[in-house]
């Protein structure tokens, strides 16, 4: 009944002048029952007309203290610390003008003012805290009743476990509790400190982890979600660890976002996100030396090749942080290096001066050489490529054009234009290659290496190597999530593949920092930490989406790919490593070729390009990288050709 009421009446508000008469009933009972207890209940005792004679004065000064401190203005249903405190205002200044009449009268008073305004100061402090204690008891019942009951009669509570008993896991059990939106019901905080577990915080009681996750507490409590709100550094793996117990156990998770990211500094339940996939294959951030990174930009010029890809762009945001003199942005995307330019130039007022867009193509000589002549670049960071396996098997013709006549290109004029360092951006998947696309990316590491070696007074040539990264076009999360999205079924190639992630700000800022470490013919892999079975990773996607595999969703395997392997690699079996002075970058030790030979072995691949015809371009490829080995791939057959011999 007393649900009902309140969701029929819950968008109505009451007057203000209404919730002051309110008040004032609870005045005049509250000084009836002090009056009352002031005289120990015997009634006989209460001289005459001490009730009803005085109750007019002491409505005019709670009158007064509540005018003056607007205690009634407030909007009952969301009653807080500050309704309470305007109350308690008000109230104390209805007390301080009794005390100050009955102050009045020790100078000397007639018996009127005895008979109508003078309450003994005994009935006053018993009153003023007797009526605080209805005035905000009252208001927070209402409020209280109308969270319980604030919901669509059909619309279940979810019931939410908050992990972390912090500040930030009591701002997110407000805000919940204030959602108007949706009904939530806190179980439990959970935390990992032993000095809170066991306590309650408003009634919520604090328990451990293993409690939490426990089956017997879970199906006593019928537990649907939990909220991590940690604002402290929670560490990933710890985190992990978390969001794999309640996936384990069915339940949805979320997480608060950092302070900063609040909106005005409050939070709403909007901003509390499901965690993403991507926040579970992030690793601790690997710090590196900005301060090397600093000196070798500043003041320089910088072009950036591929600057609208994923890679390219990044690179491009982190090197206009350390005030480089121009950055040159090079791609022939025309739509993408158009939203970059915008992108960037609301980040940096002093854009235009500090940075112009090219628009152009590496595998045209005539216009990377003009590009190269009116900017003079210092810093190389040559991040164009083609990259998507499949298409490239498809289409070697492209891959050479790009990957490595595209490459040849940039760095045979940064010698020419005596630039101080060429950074190349390759790919694990030029490790003991299995596809058109790495077998050219090998390629194009050994001609820079070969040419770098040959110009050992001038430029220098360094090359980085790491796995997938978050986020970047094509990568296999945003595929499975548009899949997951249109209700499956999830596409995998092999139920056994695994894949290196990291993040793309993690990958350019290795990038960066090799140029900065690099002193020439270094090829620099990073620790990636350990391979992700993609399998599981599409299984903890439809657990993150809410989804059961099986159920609602299936996982299809529908074969490798042409030129995919199930395991990537980070150093060919031959190569062995050196430390640097960062423990997770290390220097590969590789085998180079003369620059001579790599010349003749370059002319030969453009005859093969100039004639257009696969196989033989393949070959040719395969000639320079003697362990490309095709996979699952039409090019098998050379392989074939090379064995029988």
């Amino acid at each position: 009944m007393i649900r009902k009421f309140i969701l029929r009446n819950s968008d109505r508000f009451l007057s203000r002048w209404l919730v002051l008469l309110f008040d004032l009933i609870i005045i005049t009972g509250a000084f009836h029952l002090s009056v009352i207890l002031r005289y120990n209940f015997e009634f006989t005792s209460i001289p005459q007309g001490h009730i009803l004679e005085k109750t007019p004065f002491v409505l005019f000064i709670y009158l007064v203290g509540f005018l003056i401190s607007k205690s009634h203005v407030g909007v009952i249903r969301h009653t807080g610390v500050n309704d309470a405190y305007n109350i308690a205002k008000g109230g104390f200044l209805g007390l301080l003008l009794g005390v100050a009449v009955n102050l009045s009268y020790n100078y000397g008073g007639i018996d009127w003012f005895k008979s109508y305004l003078l309450v003994p100061n005994s009935i006053l402090l018993i009153h003023f805290l007797l009526s605080l204690v209805v005035l905000i008891g009252s208001r927070f019942m209402v409020k209280l009743l109308y969270v319980r009951f604030k919901t669509s009669i059909d619309h279940k509570a979810t019931r939410v476990m908050i992990y972390g008993a912090g500040a930030s896991g009591i701002i997110t059990k407000n805000t919940l509790m204030h959602d108007t939106s949706r009904e939530y019901q806190i179980v439990a905080f959970i935390d990992d400190n032993d000095n809170k577990v066991g306590k309650s915080i408003e009634g919520i009681s604090i328990i451990d982890n293993q409690k939490a996750f426990s089956e017997s507490y879970l199906l006593k409590n019928k537990v649907d979600q939990v909220i991590i709100s940690i604002q402290t550094a929670l560490p990933i793996k710890r985190r992990n660890e978390i969001v794999d117990q309640c996936l384990k156990n069915n339940l949805e998770v979320k997480v608060v976002p950092p302070v900063d990211n609040w909106i005005q500094g409050e939070l709403s339940t909007k901003q509390i996100k499901s965690v993403r996939i991507e926040d579970l294959l992030e690793r601790a951030p690997i710090e590196l030396n900005n301060i090397n990174i600093e000196r070798e930009i500043l003041d320089k010029v910088v072009l950036v090749t591929g600057a609208a890809g994923s890679i390219g762009s990044e690179i491009a945001r982190q090197v206009l942080h350390y005030q480089p003199k121009l950055v040159v942005l090079l791609d022939q995307a025309e739509s993408a290096i158009y939203d970059l330019e915008n992108e960037l130039k609301s980040r940096h007022p002093e854009f235009c001066k500090s940075a112009t867009c090219v628009i152009g193509d590496v595998r045209d000589y005539r216009r990377m050489r003009k590009v190269f002549h009116t900017y003079r670049p210092q810093l190389v960071f040559h991040a164009a490529a083609y990259k998507h396996v499949p298409l490239m098997e498809e289409n070697p013709y492209e891959a050479v054009g790009v990957n490595i006549f595209g490459t040849k290109h940039i760095s045979d004029l940064a010698v020419e234009f005596s630039a101080e360092k060429f950074v190349m951006v390759s790919t694990d998947k030029a490790v003991n290659p299995t596809n058109v696309m790495g077998a050219t990316k090998r390629t194009a590491e050994l001609y820079t290496q070969s040419l770098g070696k040959h110009n050992k007074a001038g430029t220098q040539f360094i090359t980085t190597r790491f796995g997938n990264v978050l986020g970047s076009n094509g990568s296999v999360i945003p595929v499975f999530r548009k899949q997951i999205e249109k209700g499956g079924p999830i596409t995998l190639t092999h139920r056994d593949i695994t894949r290196y992630f990291m993040t793309i700000p993690e990958a350019c800022n290795l990038v960066l920092e090799a140029g900065a470490m690099g002193k020439g013919g270094e090829i620099f892999v990073f620790d990636m930490g350990e391979s992700v079975k993609i399998y599981d990773l599409a299984k903890k996607m439809i657990k993150l989406s809410g989804l059961q595999l099986g159920k609602d969703i299936e996982i299809v395997e529908v074969g490798l790919r042409p030129g995919e392997k199930l395991y990537e690699e980070l150093l060919a079996t031959k190569e062995n490593t050196l430390a640097t002075h960062h423990p997770k970058i290390m220097v590969a030790q590789t085998t180079t070729m003369e620059y001579a030979g790599m010349l003749m072995s370059i002319d030969r691949l453009k005859h093969a390009h100039l004639q257009g015809d696969n196989l033989d371009l393949v070959a040719a490829v395969k000639s320079i990288v003697p362990e490309f080995i095709s996979n699952n791939s039409i090019f098998e057959r050379l392989d074939l050709k090379t064995t029988a011999k």
